[in-house]
């Protein structure tokens, strides 16, 4: 690791090496901080004091030959510090210090050869799967809120930083880093262990990790708010978390479901948008402009999700929609009966609304927009989705296949007035043009 490092980093600032080397090393130090010390919290806020540290020594010093050792060593002197403040010198104690050159036990400064101290710190490679896998589980845990599962995933994780989540999700950063603080205090209070979950908890709490990821990913595909209708950095972050996921727990269908959703969606992301940002609906996708290589991932994805389950979970169904439309060479050769089916499939696994919705629009495509209204209808008459535009938007879209202009601009008008995305918004007031 330490060689492929220094060959990555040649000719990076020091600041550069920095954001580098954490980003791809930051949740093997938190994982195994926090199984040295056995606090999540604290583990966390050590990695953030010798990321601080880092950031002021390597741009002055240069980068060192083992640049994630040098991290976790300062991680785990800070450690000592924190326990000597609560006067717990103890058998963790004890064991963290043996490992320190006796400068930096005796003072709790700097060892007397960082370099070597670093070079000493060997990682587990069977643990640090492990401690990954234990971080993601703890992030997503069941006793914390959705957005601070989200938050806490992309920090510990992902390795973003405070202002990068922020502004992916549009929200102050002190919205953020007080929903990170909140959840490690819940953590806490909870005394949530750090370990993976036994056998017999772990489907459920699965659930939670891929749910966050998906979340993550929805957001960053389609922005639910701001100027710009693709968040690629944050799209991409769900990819590489679900791609780890993958690694970690191979056996579990549903995560490969994930990936192959995640992978078969971004393979659009291309021809998604324009040359300035706006919108390229379906119908009028380059599709030679699609990732094929990432079709091919998430194929291969979906395949094996079927090897290794019984039939096909929420992701993977959905994921066998994506496909569909990535074997397709345009809509109209695309299988919409079986489109159809695979909805309804999803609708009796995972009921929703959001899912009858997207079926409608098969509907509308296999069968006429006639047959689509009466499902959309439906949902109107249930009081569902009733702050969403998507509701408003796929009726007006039927209504005026069928040639209900007025309807159709009422409907298109409410979907106008409840989206929050600005090019979601023109797509929209490019409708209500077309309809004269």
């Amino acid at each position: 690791m330490a060689g492929s490092h220094r060959s990555a980093l040649s000719g990076s600032t020091g600041r550069e090496a920095v954001a580098a080397v954490w980003r791809i090393e930051s949740a093997r130090i938190v994982g195994a901080l926090a199984r040295y010390t056995g606090d999540f919290a604290l583990a966390e806020d050590l990695a953030q004091e010798a990321l601080a540290e880092a950031l002021v020594t390597w741009p002055r010093d240069g980068v060192p030959r083992n640049p994630a050792g040098w991290l976790l060593t300062v991680g785990r002197r800070r450690a000592i510090d924190a326990f000597r403040r609560r006067s717990a010198l103890d058998d963790r104690y004890a064991a963290l210090a043996r490992n320190l050159g006796e400068g930096g036990v005796v003072s709790g400064n700097a060892p007397a050869d960082p370099a070597r101290d670093a070079e000493d710190v060997l990682w587990d490679p069977d643990q640090i799967d492990d401690d990954v896998l234990a971080l993601m589980f703890i992030s997503c845990h069941p006793v914390l809120a959705r957005e601070a599962r989200v938050a806490l995933t992309l920090r510990v994780v992902g390795g973003l930083t405070s202002d990068e989540i922020a502004k992916a999700f549009l929200v102050p950063t002190a919205t953020v880093q007080a929903r990170i603080t909140r959840a490690k205090k819940t953590l806490g209070a909870a005394r949530v262990p750090f370990e993976v979950p036994p056998p017999e908890e772990r489907a459920g709490r699965l659930g939670s990790v891929l749910a966050v990821v998906y979340l993550i990913f929805t957001e960053g595909s389609s922005a639910s708010s701001g100027d710009d209708l693709i968040r690629l950095e944050l799209a991409s972050e769900a990819q590489r978390l679900a791609r780890v996921l993958a690694r970690l727990v191979p056996n579990e269908p549903e995560v490969h479901g994930l990936l192959a959703l995640l992978e078969l969606t971004a393979a659009r992301f291309p021809a998604r948008t324009g040359p300035d940002g706006e919108p390229v609906l379906l119908e009028h996708q380059d599709r030679r402009r699609w990732d094929h290589a990432a079709i091919r991932r998430g194929r291969a994805a979906l395949a094996r999700a079927q090897q290794v389950g019984r039939g096909l979970g929420a992701y993977g169904l959905q994921a066998a929609i994506a496909e569909c439309h990535a074997v397709a060479s345009s809509v109209e050769e695309t299988n919409w009966e079986r489109v159809v089916l695979i909805y309804e499939a999803l609708g009796r696994l995972a009921p929703s609304p959001v899912v009858d919705l997207n079926r409608a629009v098969a509907v509308s495509m296999a069968q006429g927009p006639a047959a689509a209204l009466t499902i959309v209808d439906e949902l109107v008459a249930a009081g569902t989705l009733s702050n969403s535009h998507l509701l408003p938007s796929v009726r007006g879209e039927l209504l005026a296949r069928l040639g209900r202009g007025d309807e159709a601009r009422t409907e298109l008008e409410l979907a106008l007035r409840r989206c929050g995305n600005a090019r979601e918004r023109a797509v929209l007031e490019r409708k209500l043009a077309d309809l004269g």
